[in-house]
């Protein structure tokens, strides 16, 4: 019996139908691209009605040896910071873009971190990291490993606590989140509670890759291939470089001792199949992590909240996930093949 192609969820296709007029070309170059994309995120968000709710915030810069300085935002979850022994948990997060667009500036990723912060009762410290071309690996895993010490020793000052931390990201910034994870483990071993990683991009090398579940009428062979051109202007030149653990962290010797995960796919997306296979190699490293495939949505639909009820489910699912970072964690046996 022939299987059914998945269909989009007709609420993201009128989403998308909506939004298809509004939209600028993509732009052949990253330059192009950045440009087209930061011009139509504010379109974009005026369109759906997103708007940043009031929070507390604060941005800091600060230095990386060796490579450029990272910026990043903190968000508290009321309008006034909170006091320095609130004990709140830190969610420490780093947006995607392939590496190449985005920024905290952006009005759904800062109207986004405003939310969880506000909604999960948590600090959300936000990072930035240089883009590709005009900076390559391995500077944004050290950038973002430099925002996440700055959280953790900063912590109690900023009102949270250092024992309730989380990592998170989407997309390429689910990969540098997982990178950070990784870093910790490896320098540091401060106690991350968490990692929440939303249609991550895992393995650098490709070998994950879906194009059939893309949701797009791109066909594969010129997907794969601007998909190893993003790839190539974020490592360079050297395919070796894929197979290193801080770029490739699904290829990482071993994921022993990291924290308990929890990753969001989309049926609709070729990188459904990075997070699905990570999700595999941590539990078979002993590591507690749950993996949750979103019927009918495409990589980036989460943005459309109000608009498609999964999205909206999506939103409320991840809070109840960072709200668990206030209780104490569940112990679970040593169970590592």
């Amino acid at each position: 019996m022939a299987r059914n192609r998945p269909k989009m969820d007709a609420f993201v296709e009128a989403v998308e139908r909506r939004l298809a007029p509004l939209q600028p070309p993509q732009g052949k170059t990253a330059q192009e691209r950045r440009r087209n994309a930061a011009a139509f995120d504010p379109v974009m968000t005026a369109e759906l009605g997103i708007a940043p709710v009031p929070a507390a915030t604060e941005e800091h810069t600060i230095p990386v040896p060796g490579h450029p300085d990272a910026r990043l935002r903190v968000y508290w979850p009321t309008p006034e910071r909170a006091a320095e022994d609130a004990g709140l948990p830190v969610l420490v997060y780093f947006f995607g873009g392939g590496f190449e667009l985005a920024g905290i500036d952006w009005v759904w990723w800062d109207a986004m971190f405003r939310e969880r912060a506000r909604d999960a009762g948590i600090i959300v410290v936000a990072g930035e990291y240089s883009h590709a071309p005009e900076v390559t690996y391995p500077a944004q895993p050290e950038q973002c490993w430099a925002v996440f010490e700055w959280a953790a020793t900063h912590a109690r000052e900023l009102g949270g606590d250092a024992d309730r931390l989380a990592l998170g990201g989407g997309s390429a910034g689910g990969n540098l989140a997982a990178a950070t994870a990784l870093m910790n483990r490896d320098r540091k071993n401060r106690p991350v509670r968490l990692q929440v990683l939303e249609m991550p991009l895992l393995d650098t090398t490709g070998a994950h890759l879906e194009p059939e579940a893309q949701s797009s009428l791109v066909p594969k062979a010129l997907f794969r291939r601007f998909a190893r051109g993003i790839i190539a202007q974020y490592l360079g030149k050297d395919p070796a470089t894929a197979r290193e653990p801080y770029a490739s962290p699904l290829r990482a010797p071993s994921l022993r001792g990291l924290p308990p995960a929890v990753i969001y796919t989309a049926e609709l997306d070729a990188l459904r199949g990075d997070g699905e296979a990570y999700a595999r190699a941590l539990a078979d490293a002993g590591v507690p992590a749950t993996c949750l495939r979103v019927i009918g949505q495409s990589h980036g639909s989460g943005t459309y909240r109000g608009h498609v009820p999964a999205a909206d489910h999506l939103h409320r699912e991840l809070v109840a996930v960072l709200r668990t970072l206030h209780d104490e964690p569940v112990v679970y046996p040593d169970v590592a093949r």
